[in-house]
């Protein structure tokens, strides 16, 4: 039996959408880890040959993936796919009047399209808020025509372990028992994108998938020869409400349906705020995962993929 990518969990989709719905007018402002991700996707399919003009955008968001292909591909027809109504709202506002583009409120689990439609689909920082990523691949090498690219960004688990850490010594520290064990994590509860560390923290995060997991994932699915590699960028903030502004802005909150509904006491998250300090800055590494296979077909090393261990790198960015 195939492993899942992010053990069993449960996403409410009607949080997700509310929440991104809400975070959509400003989201480009301050989720820099979807541009920083967008150009290394970018860069990592300049060597890899593009043919068709049919594109699919998963998790658009406000579209800029889309608006950074059309840079490449000669007149693609771009179709954005959200589960936020305002994000496409954002996205069809910011496209170019001659640019061909479709705009799709769809769950990305259950694509709406036939089979074989584009010759590329993207999804950049999607898989956080999938629930079955293998189901995902699915439906993605569906869609995908023979020979097509499929392309993705996502965090790996080792991203925002600092949070994860934080969180799980103001638990301790409260007399807090931790729910259990998990493959990975995401932000506080009430803030912002996904955050990382191998603990179990109470259900104040989401996971994050491994890479080795998402390779295994896509090979089930059928897409064939996947190269997947890591960056790391490290993120430095001055004072921690500008690093909850930001998460919160986002529109990404722990949306796990199993997570407690109840309130985080303020002397809690006073606890973990302060954990998060060394000396008067708060450093935040996130692990980019970064991947790209093909459509159907014969595949040169049946049941394996590589991961492309000399791209490993280092970047830093301060907030």
């Amino acid at each position: 039996m195939q492993k899942p990518c992010y053990g069993a969990r449960m996403l409410r989709l009607s949080d997700i959408r509310r929440r991104f719905d809400r975070a959509a007018a400003g989201f480009d402002d301050v989720d820099f880890v979807h541009a920083v991700t967008r150009k290394g996707l970018a860069s990592r399919l300049e060597p890899v040959r593009l043919t068709g003009r049919t594109v699919l955008d998963l998790g658009s968001a406000t579209g800029g993936a889309g608006r950074q292909l059309r840079k490449r591909l000669r007149r693609p027809h771009v179709v954005s796919l959200d589960l936020s109504r305002a994000m496409l709202g954002e996205a069809q506002r910011r496209k170019s009047r001659l640019s061909k583009s479709s705009f799709v409120q769809a769950d990305a689990h259950h694509l709406p399209f036939a089979d074989a439609t584009f010759d590329l689909v993207i999804a950049n920082q999607l898989l956080p808020w999938i629930t079955d990523v293998p189901g995902l691949f699915r439906e993605v090498a569906r869609v995908l025509a023979e020979g097509g690219v499929f392309a993705f960004a996502t965090l790996g688990p080792d991203s925002f372990r600092e949070l994860g850490a934080a969180w799980s010594q103001a638990d301790v520290s409260a007399g807090v028992r931790p729910e259990g064990p998990r493959t990975g994590t995401g932000p506080p509860t009430g803030t912002g994108p996904p955050t990382g560390t191998g603990t179990a923290t109470g259900g104040h995060v989401n996971p994050f998938p491994d890479m080795h997991d998402i390779g295994d994932a896509l090979v089930g699915a059928g897409l064939r020869d996947p190269v997947l590699d890591v960056d790391h960028l490290a993120v430095t903030y001055g004072d921690a409400g500008r690093l909850f502004a930001d998460l919160t802005a986002t529109g990404a909150r722990n949306a796990l349906a199993g997570r407690s509904r109840g309130l985080t006491g303020r002397a809690r998250f006073g606890a973990m705020t302060e954990g998060l300090y060394a000396g008067d800055k708060i450093r935040l590494d996130l692990e980019l995962v970064y991947g790209h296979c093909w459509g159907s077909g014969p595949s040169k090393d049946a049941g394996e993929f590589r991961i492309d261990a000399g791209k490993i790198a280092h970047r830093r960015r301060d907030r």
